[in-house]
């Protein structure tokens, strides 16, 4: 089976969005690397509508040496809408042909590489109460950030994590990530 990740830059406060307002000069070699190893396994991506939209604005133009950009732009990625319809316009990307959950479910029982979920917080939080997120890696940098949204919400059901891994860099980012714990 196919494990499905998803990776969230994160303000000690926890605000996941808008990183790149508050990254300021965070972002170390060890950061790179790691999220370097977490896509090295990565062969299918997960985006929800407004990052598929954000991100197919901007991703397509990048320069072949940008590492980010020498993976998203190739690999297979999957997009989850009720709006959008047809084809869509950047390299290997289409629309989901069945609802979110059961799409994953079906396609973690296919053969490949590791599943990510990129730039979408609300399909991080949907599969991980549905059981279906495999690993959540936290990359938290030391900063504040005070507002923007967060992971998890208020009327959010208890849910216990397991660490799987936990590194802490030279510019102090602290790489965490989490399993559910067993239900049992």
């Amino acid at each position: 089976m196919r494990r499905l990740t998803a990776g969230l830059f994160s303000s000690v406060d926890g605000v996941v969005e808008s990183p790149h307002l508050w990254q300021f000069d965070s972002f170390d070699a060890e950061l790179g690397a790691g999220m370097g190893a977490m896509i090295s396994r990565v062969d299918t991506v997960l985006l929800g509508r407004r990052g598929y939209e954000d991100w197919a604005e901007s991703w397509p133009a990048a320069d072949a040496s940008d590492p980010f950009g020498g993976f998203i732009n190739p690999v297979r990625k999957f997009v989850a809408s009720r709006t959008l319809s047809g084809e869509l316009g950047w390299t290997n990307a289409s629309l989901m042909d069945a609802p979110l959950e059961e799409f994953v479910r079906t396609l973690k029982q296919t053969e490949g590489g590791d599943i990510a979920i990129c730039a979408s917080i609300s399909l991080v939080r949907q599969l991980l109460f549905a059981d279906l997120l495999d690993s959540l890696m936290l990359m938290i940098h030391p900063v504040v950030a005070g507002a923007g949204r967060h992971l998890f919400e208020p009327a959010d059901p208890v849910t216990k994590l397991h660490l799987q891994e936990v590194t802490t860099t030279s510019k102090g980012n602290v790489l965490a990530s989490y399993g559910l714990r067993s239900r049992a």
